[in-house]
C-alpha cells in the first residue's frame, strides 16, 4: 500500500533562508507545530518565475478553425504561448504551508466532504484519492477513465468542459478566511493561521531574473562562494537583501473594488486552499445538478467537466455561471468545449458542438490530457508532440556538446553517449530503476563528495504504456510505437563518430 504524503520535503533550490536537510526534521517539526511560534513567524518575500507554454492548438482566424500556435484576440494575431506564474517560498516557509496543508487542512477538509460520496468523488485534483485495489493512489488516467467509462454508460450525452479564467491570481481574501475558518468549525482564524492566511494573500516576492547576473544585480559567483561555506542562500543575510537595489514586489492584483485579491500559485499550501475556497461551490453543483438532474460533475482544480443530457446544457451551463459568479470567479467562454456523444454507424462517437449549434464530427473531447472519441482513447497529440521535441533538442544539445569537445581537444570526431537518450526516450527506460549519483557538498569550506542512489521512476513511454493498459487503449501503444525510429532519424541528422551504429542497437 502506498504511503500517504509527507509534509517534510528536503528542496534544492537556493533561496533567501538556508536548506533543511531531512536531518533537521525534528527540529523543524518542532517549530512548525507550535502555534505561538507560527502566529510570530515573519514569512519572507517569495521568488517569482514564469514558465512558459508552447502550445498547438485549434484557434478560429476569421470563422476558420485551424491548428496553430497563434490565436486571433480582439483584431490580432499573438502567440498561443501559456504563461505560468510560479511563487515558491523560503524553506523554512514551505515548511510550515506544507505542514498546515498536509498535517492539519487536509485531514478536516476530507473529513468535511467524505461526509457525501458524490461530492468526494467529484473534487480529484491535489488529493490523495485510493484506487479500487485500495494499492495506490488514484492519479489523472484514473480521473480520466472514470468520465469516459460514464460516457459509454450513458451513450447519448454531452459534455461540457469548463476553465475558470485566471483562478489563483482572482480568489477573494475574504471569501477565502470565511471557507478556512469553515473548514476548521470555527468563527474566525485562530492567530496562527490567520498569519499562515496573510502571507499568503499579502505577500511579497522577488523577481528571480533580478537575482541573474545577466539580467539583474546579483553576482554568481557569491552564490557560490556561500555554498561553500554551506550557506545555500543568495544572500547570507536577509539584511543584505532589504539593503541591495533588487526590487521587492508586493502583491498589486485587485478587484473592482480595489481590494487586494489572488493568493500565489506553487505554495506547498495553495492547491487545498483553492479546493477550500471552491468548497460552497462544488456543493452546489452537487445539490442542484447532479442529484436533482442527473448531471454527472467532476472538478480538476480550475478544470470543470459535466455530463448532461443535449437539452439540459443552456440550464446546465447558465447555473454553473451563476454560482461561479458567486464566488467573484468567471469562466473562460473561449475555452469552453461541448461534445456530443451518440451511436453513429454502429459505434460510440464524438461530435463537437460548435458556438453556431454545427456538429463537427469526430472532433474529441480533450480531458486530462487525453482526446476521447468514444470508439477511441488517444494521447492528446500536444503532449505527444511535446516528448518528440524534447527528443529532438536533447540530441541537438547533446551535439553541441560533442562539437565543443572535438574542438577544445581539436578531435576529428567523437561519440554520442546514447545510454542516457535510450533511458529518457525509449522503451529501455520503461522501468523504474536505482541510478548511481554523486553530489558535492561543502564543509567548513572544503568540498565533500558523496556518491548514493537515486530513483528513476521511468519514462513518457511508462506512463503511455501504462495509460494504454488502464484505459483499455491499445491504440495508445500504436501511437508510440515508432519512438526508436524517430530517435535514430535525429541522432543520425549529426555528425557523431558512432551514429551509424544505433540503428543495430
Amino acid at each position: 500500500m502506498k504511503k500517504t504524503k509527507d509534509w517534510f520535503k528536503d528542496r534544492g533550490y537556493p533561496h533567501f533562508s538556508n536548506k533543511t536537510p531531512r536531518s533537521k526534521r525534528i527540529r523543524i517539526k518542532h517549530y512548525v507545530s507550535d502555534q505561538n511560534k507560527v502566529s510570530r513567524h515573519s514569512f519572507l518575500p517569495l521568488i517569482f518565475k514564469e514558465i512558459k507554454q508552447r502550445r498547438y492548438k485549434e484557434s478560429n482566424f476569421e470563422n476558420e478553425i485551424k491548428r496553430s500556435h497563434k490565436k486571433l484576440k480582439d483584431g490580432r494575431i499573438i502567440s498561443n504561448v501559456k504563461i505560468r506564474k510560479i511563487l515558491y517560498a523560503t524553506h523554512i516557509d514551505a515548511h510550515i504551508y506544507s505542514y498546515y496543508a498536509q498535517e492539519i487542512l487536509t485531514p478536516k477538509y476530507e473529513e468535511y466532504i467524505n461526509k457525501s460520496p458524490l461530492l468526494s468523488g467529484a473534487i480529484t485534483a491535489y488529493r490523495q484519492i485510493r484506487s479500487d485495489d485500495n494499492l495506490k493512489f488514484k492519479n489523472n488516467v484514473h480521473f480520466a477513465k472514470d468520465v469516459f467509462e460514464e460516457i459509454r454508460r450513458r451513450e447519448n450525452c454531452v459534455s461540457l468542459v469548463l476553465d475558470i479564467e485566471n483562478f489563483f491570481p482572482t480568489l477573494n481574501h475574504q471569501m477565502l478566511k470565511l471557507a478556512w475558518a469553515k473548514i476548521l468549525k470555527k468563527k474566525t482564524l485562530p492567530k496562527d493561521h490567520f498569519n499562515v492566511f496573510k502571507s499568503a494573500t499579502r505577500f511579497s516576492y522577488v523577481k528571480l531574473n533580478d537575482l541573474k547576473t545577466k539580467k539583474g544585480h546579483f553576482d554568481e559567483k557569491e552564490l557560490s562562494k556561500h555554498k561553500k561555506t554551506g550557506t545555500h542562500t543568495f544572500f547570507e543575510k536577509i539584511e543584505h537583501l532589504l539593503d541591495s537595489s533588487i526590487t521587492i514586489y508586493k502583491n498589486q492584483n485587485k478587484n473592482n473594488r480595489k481590494q487586494l485579491i489572488g493568493i500565489p500559485q506553487g505554495l506547498p499550501i495553495s492547491a487545498l486552499l483553492a479546493n477550500i475556497y471552491m468548497l460552497s461551490f462544488d456543493e452546489a453543483i452537487i445539490n442542484v445538478l447532479s442529484i436533482k438532474n442527473d448531471v454527472f460533475y467532476r472538478r480538476y482544480s480550475d478544470d470543470i467537466i459535466v455530463l448532461c443530457k443535449e437539452n439540459q446544457i443552456k440550464l446546465v451551463k447558465d447555473y454553473i455561471i451563476k454560482e461561479i459568479e458567486k464566488l467573484e470567479l468567471k469562466i473562460s467562454l473561449e475555452k469552453t468545449e461541448k461534445t456530443l456523444f451518440k451511436i453513429h454507424k454502429n459505434r460510440l462517437q464524438s461530435f463537437r458542438i460548435t458556438n453556431s449549434g454545427a456538429l463537427r464530427e469526430n472532433l474529441p473531447l480533450n480531458y486530462l490530457g487525453f482526446e476521447f472519441y468514444g470508439y477511441q482513447t488517444l494521447i492528446k497529440s500536444k503532449n505527444l508532440a511535446n516528448f518528440y521535441r524534447e527528443m529532438k533538442q536533447t540530441v541537438k544539445r547533446k551535439h553541441k556538446r560533442v562539437e565543443s569537445i572535438k574542438e577544445k581537444y581539436l578531435l576529428d570526431e567523437a561519440p554520442l553517449y546514447k545510454r542516457k537518450l535510450y533511458r529518457l526516450f525509449t522503451f529501455k527506460g520503461v522501468k523504474a530503476r536505482q541510478l548511481p549519483a554523486k553530489r558535492t557538498i561543502y564543509k567548513n569550506g572544503q568540498p565533500i563528495t558523496k556518491s548514493f542512489w537515486r530513483k528513476f521512476r521511468g519514462n513518457y513511454l511508462k506512463y503511455a504504456y501504462k495509460a494504454s493498459e488502464e484505459l483499455e487503449a491499445p491504440e495508445i501503444k500504436r501511437q508510440v510505437k515508432n519512438h526508436w525510429k524517430i530517435l535514430q532519424k535525429t541522432i543520425l541528422k549529426y555528425d557523431f563518430s558512432n551514429s551509424n551504429q544505433t540503428l543495430s542497437e
